[in-house]
């Protein structure tokens, strides 16, 4: 069966995963986590795309990015994908593929999700037990969202500038919104979304998209309750 091709609207923000193949470790020393990160920046300003948000975990990379032109995600993700295996087979002496095929990839709806899903990424390395709290994990941009440190990879989005008139008063802004868990509902949400590829936000988000594509945002809905407590209440994953 054909695969079917992705979301992609220029101006409209995807969440991305991207895995090692069999779940490997794809970072090994403080020096790969550098090298992604570099090469994801060149590859970004090569292609027109802003990255929000990220994390680069040992065996994933989750990724907020809007794309000024259609194709400015694929290309940069083919970029990348291919001058950092070529980087790691020759640091690592070995060969052959990294990716577990293809990245994933969400439409967002901005307007709903967008902060939900910073969020969400930047607390991947407290749902997996690396760390406390988000900011004693050095890889993701929660450095520079929540604390201001520098990080030229990061374009701000419209919804994060909203959030105070200065600096000081985003980034508070910010770090007050991780006072409040997600939503275990939210969470599969968003992963179920991303690993499928579906379109993530509301009805009328999602008619808009349809009608713009001809195509379905999202899987036809089954039985059971999914906004009931004992859903709710369900087990967090790590990614």
């Amino acid at each position: 069966m054909a695969r079917l091709p992705r979301f992609v609207i220029s101006g409209q923000p995807q969440h991305i995963i991207q895995r090692g193949n069999n779940r490997d470790i794809i970072f090994v020393s403080d020096d790969d986590y550098r090298f992604y990160l570099e090469s994801l920046k060149d590859a970004c300003k090569q292609y027109k795309c802003d990255v929000h948000a990220y994390v680069l975990m040992t065996n994933h990379v989750h990724l907020l990015m809007t794309p000024r032109m259609e194709n400015s995600i694929s290309k940069v993700m083919q970029s990348l994908g291919r001058r950092y295996v070529q980087y790691f087979n020759y640091t690592y002496d070995r060969t052959g593929t990294l990716w577990e095929g293809r990245y994933k990839a969400a439409l967002i709806d901005s307007g709903q999700y967008l902060l939900t899903c910073s969020r969400y990424i930047e607390l991947n390395p407290v749902r997996a037990q690396m760390v406390s709290h988000p900011s004693k994990y050095p890889w993701s941009s929660y450095q520079y969202n929540a604390l201001g440190k520098e990080d030229a990879l990061v374009t701000p989005h419209l919804l994060y500038k909203r959030l105070g008139r200065s600096t000081d008063e985003r980034k508070k802004a910010y770090r007050q919104l991780f006072r409040t868990r997600i939503a275990a509902m939210t969470l599969e949400e968003i992963r179920l979304a991303t690993n499928k590829s579906w379109v993530m936000g509301g009805d009328r988000f999602k008619a808009k998209i349809e009608k713009l594509t001809a195509r379905q945002t999202a899987p036809k809905a089954r039985g059971g309750d999914r906004r009931s407590a004992a859903y709710q209440k369900g087990c967090i994953s790590r990614d």
